[in-house]
């Protein structure tokens, strides 16, 4: 036998098809990528064919880190020194562990050119959540139904895939024992060191693990990241999650004088003991309101939501406000407790139980009756756990509504008909109270009851009905809810979850997809409405409720009083980039330095990045940033979210 022929017969053969066999996985991964970003190309108009190459080109960085983790068993069956491993039984079990484990990386890569518009950067492992949901089935159907392009598109990668497969073939041939181990075991051995090394992202013994972050590399803003990663990637890297590592930056006396989330209230007024009724309504972004975009489209855009813009001209209104998170996960800790969601969900964060301080923990010491009001199953997103931890003592959803018949066939209730449910059980409920009320309509597959169907006017978005339809059933809601007796002596803080799809610039880009409004009415106070152009954030809501209440205390808050504190301003986080909004900047903030600063209120599109041209500001910035930061993490490592005794 020629030393070619061993070597072939003794595993090298094996090699050259299992690489020929992961090509293809490669190519569909590109392929995957370049549809994804053709489908989002309105979120990256900056984005030319040179740019596109370069992240694409990084992008196999990623790709070749998720095809290991996802074929090691396969890659390991392939190339363990098994006589039997070429026998035709053997090689039909490589072939379905192949088609099956890529047809998942497939599937999640295909999901997310339709889900990006949504969330604006790749799913990560908290996409899972959406499995302990009840009616998960009908949702994943509904998914389908409006997204079958996806379908359509998966199934054409996974049938490509299996011909490919086909025509590559292993021959069964007699080996040399003792060589056939020899180089088979040496040849295992050589790939499993650079499948580590691929899956690590690197050869040396300092290079750290290939993270989501080392996509910024390649891209000029945190959108476009998304182009460079790929979905199993962003699910595996956050499979685990990570408990945070203390912050240094400052010490104690040093953090404490830039930025301190303690708050400590003192007023010689009394309590106002006022009602206060929070509505969060589901993905209501800042676009979609017509007064608050009044110069859109040259003065032509009308909004959606003709009811509140009403209540807006009797309210104090923040029109400059941003909410936390992207997802209805990152909402509630914000609103609710003032602790904004950063890097990771809060509620599946390790963090989750530490002891908060909630408007309803604060409330209920001053007598309040809490209660919680959600549409969908109980249970949905955990909302229940938090809530409790929050304060709110009483949760009323879909159980307690008891009617079946107003499911809308998706998520739960239909707004109109829960919205009534819930005026109705307020008038039952003992002054001063604490509802919270979080609303759900407008939400994908974004349907409105078939009565509603001539109602609204089509919008450039299938949002558009959905959100007529939800602000539709708050005006029904005030009405009912302004003949009781409890309206008058209330306070109503209406916000939005999250943002969802836009059709203007501005709202396209990684500052413009956190702006929602914030709106704080009071019945007895509409003489003082006022559109307010303040820096402000979801987690401004809980001091700045409790400075409309005359509360007098001390508590923990990631958010500002940005009526009475000296420098307004907004954190959120997307995409591995840390974001400060404080006027007149707004600065990105990656991997230990900062890579943007924009004027955002004259440079609504982002496009003059200024980070080279202003050290100072950008010095000024991240020292308070970092500051941010250092609280932020260690109180969470420390539970030290309350005031201690």
């Amino acid at each position: 036998m020629t030393l070619y022929k061993l070597l072939k017969e003794s595993g090298f053969r094996n090699l050259f098809v299992l690489l020929k066999r992961l090509s293809v996985v490669f190519v569909i991964y590109q392929i995957t990528r370049l549809i994804f970003f053709a489908y989002n190309k309105h979120h990256f108009s900056e984005v030319g064919v040179s740019e596109l190459l370069y992240m694409m080109w990084g992008g196999f960085r990623f790709d070749l880190t998720a095809i290991l983790y996802l074929n090691s068993l396969f890659i390991l069956l392939s190339l363990i020194p098994l006589k039997s491993r070429n026998t035709k039984a053997y090689q039909k079990v490589l072939f379905f562990v192949f088609l099956i484990v890529n047809a998942i990386g497939y599937a999640f890569n295909t999901l997310d050119i339709f889900y990006f518009d949504f969330i604006l950067k790749r799913s990560t492992f908290d996409v899972f959540m959406f499995t302990n949901e009840q009616n998960i089935g009908l949702l994943f159907g509904q998914f389908l139904k409006d997204y079958w392009p996806g379908f359509v598109l998966w199934t054409i990668l996974v049938y490509g895939s299996y011909r490919y497969y086909k025509t590559i073939k292993v021959k069964v041939s007699k080996v040399n024992t003792l060589p056939f181990y020899v180089i088979s075991s040496f040849i295992f051995l050589m790939v499993a060191y650079f499948s580590i090394i691929g899956i690590r992202g690197g050869f040396t013994r300092t290079t750290r693990p290939i993270t989501l972050n080392n996509a910024g590399v390649y891209t000029k803003n945190p959108l476009e990241l998304a182009i460079v990663l790929n979905t199993p990637f962003a699910i595996i890297k956050t499979a685990t999650k990570q408990s945070f590592k203390p912050k240094n930056y400052y010490s104690e006396s040093e953090l404490n004088a830039i930025y301190s989330p303690f708050k400590h209230f003192e007023t010689a007024r009394a309590f106002t003991n006022q009602n206060v009724v929070i509505i969060i309504v589901e993905s209501l972004a800042r676009e979609y309101i017509g007064s608050l975009n009044k110069g859109a489209l040259n003065g032509a855009y009308r909004g959606y939501t003709p009811f509140l813009d009403s209540l807006i001209g009797k309210s104090h209104t923040f029109s400059n406000a941003y909410a936390n998170g992207r997802k209805s996960i990152d909402a509630l800790p914000s609103i609710i407790a003032s602790i904004p969601s950063l890097v990771q969900p809060y509620i599946l964060s390790p963090y989750a139980t530490n002891s908060i301080n909630g408007i309803g923990n604060i409330l209920e010491e001053k007598g309040y009756q809490t209660a919680f009001f959600h549409g969908a199953p109980n249970g949905s997103m955990g909302f229940d756990a938090f809530m409790n931890m929050s304060g709110h003592k009483e949760y009323y959803g879909y159980d307690e509504y008891a009617n079946s018949d107003d499911f809308d066939g998706s998520w739960g209730i239909w707004d109109e008909e829960f919205l009534g449910f819930t005026a109705d059980k307020l008038r039952t409920f003992k002054e001063p109270f604490l509802a919270s009320i979080f609303t759900i309509s407008s939400h994908h597959p974004f349907k409105i009851p078939k009565k509603y169907h001539n109602t609204f006017k089509e919008g450039s978005l299938p949002i558009h009905k959905s959100v007529q339809y939800t602000d539709y059933a708050l005006k029904q809601f005030f009405k009912k809810a302004s003949q009781m007796p409890w309206f008058d002596n209330s306070i109503f803080i209406i916000t939005a979850d999250h943002c969802n799809q836009t059709i203007l610039p501005e709202y396209q880009n990684s500052l413009g997809a956190f702006a929602v409004p914030i709106i704080f009415y009071q019945p007895s106070q509409s003489a003082l409405a006022k559109i307010d152009s303040t820096v402000t954030q979801q987690i401004d809501i809980l001091p700045l409720l409790l400075r409309k209440l005359n509360y007098s205390g001390d508590f923990v808050s990631f958010g500002s009083d940005s009526q009475n504190d000296s420098i307004p301003f907004a954190v959120n986080y997307i995409n591995q980039t840390w974001q400060l909004i404080t006027d007149p900047y707004f600065l990105q903030y990656r991997d230990g330095k900062s890579v943007g600063l924009y004027l955002y209120k004259t440079d609504k599109l982002l496009k003059n990045n200024l980070f080279l041209k202003e050290p100072e500001t950008i010095k000024r910035l991240e020292i308070f940033l970092k500051a941010y930061i250092q609280q932020y993490y260690n109180r969470l490592i420390e539970n030290k979210m309350t005031v201690l005794p």
